[in-house]
């Protein structure tokens, strides 16, 4: 079942469970453009993903880099990597996602060996599976087959979810990957985190740029260089766009306001919250909460 309104915390990791009640796996189809945001917002989470996209086409981040998935396509992103995804050109994009407990993928006895070094290293946030090589046509193929034993539930069908995972894992550990583990990228990584804790922390209030590079250990420059970096966008105009995205849901709300909810979520002038809104849903909040109404 997709997830239409990603439950996150202050640092972004998602809270869903990615489980069934045997199974530490999720896996269903997501429609970009039905989520409550129009995309997938930023956010990470301690299960690796498994992506296929079985409908138009998607532009993914990954901490700092992007890239296209298209039809047919897929990408494995790592445990603890930020990322997001929009959809490409209005494609009405649907795709697979499949994520999984790392200490599900192998046997504990092979999970030292064969797993842990694969999501420790620092240059290995993600892999475009690009249906070329035989190895990433095994993937996908691997990916379709995990999603029908998930809705259709045969007998014994977790047994051959195990079973298709660690066929997934050899062929994606197979194609030579030099693992490298650097603590500059685990540092800056876990800065990024910090910063962006505080900023869900404290959203509803008034925000200083010293206050999220203070909370990064960070001067002021270097903090917009790793937002401008990694995000593409200033601390101060994220911020903005993580306020817009907390109105969303309380737009939704019958008895709530325009001057309500641009208050609540930290706009100090209704107008402003406003003139923000309409730049990034291309509406306006009254308009939004009146689409809401009757859809």
């Amino acid at each position: 079942m997709q997830i239409r309104d990603f439950m996150i915390d202050q640092s972004l990791k998602e809270l869903t469970e990615h489980r069934t009640v045997v199974l530490p796996v999720a896996c269903y189809e997501t429609r970009i453009n039905h989520n409550i945001s129009g995309y997938i917002p930023l956010h990470w989470h301690d299960e690796i993903q498994f992506v296929q996209v079985v409908k138009g086409e998607a532009i993914f981040q990954i901490n700092e880099e992007k890239l296209t998935v298209r039809e047919g396509e897929g990408l494995f992103i790592n445990s603890g990597c930020l990322h997001m995804a929009i959809d490409k050109g209005d494609s009405g994009c649907v795709y697979i996602c499949l994520n999984v407990s790392p200490h599900f993928v192998l046997s504990q006895e092979l999970y030292t060996t064969y797993v842990n070094p694969y999501i420790k290293a620092t240059n290995f946030p993600f892999l475009h599976l690009g249906a070329e090589d035989n190895w990433e046509i095994n993937i996908l193929e691997a990916i379709v087959k995990i999603n029908q034993l998930i809705q259709q539930k045969p007998p014994y069908y977790e047994i051959d979810v195990s079973t298709q995972l660690s066929l997934i894992w050899k062929n994606l550990i197979i194609n030579g990957v030099k693992l490298e583990y650097e603590q500059a990228e685990v540092l800056k990584n876990h800065r990024m985190k910090q910063m962006l804790n505080w900023i869900h922390a404290h959203y509803a209030e008034k925000v200083l740029l010293d206050d999220i590079a203070r909370a990064g250990q960070l001067s002021r420059s270097e903090c917009c260089r790793y937002f401008k970096r990694i995000l593409k966008k200033t601390p101060l105009n994220y911020v903005t766009d993580y306020r817009i995205q907390k109105s969303l849901i309380l737009l939704q709300q019958s008895e709530s306001s325009v001057t309500d909810v641009a208050y609540q979520v930290g706009f100090n002038s209704t107008s402003y919250f406003i003139d923000q809104f309409r730049k990034s849903m291309n509406m306006t909040p009254l308009a939004y909460k009146k689409y809401k109404k009757v859809n």
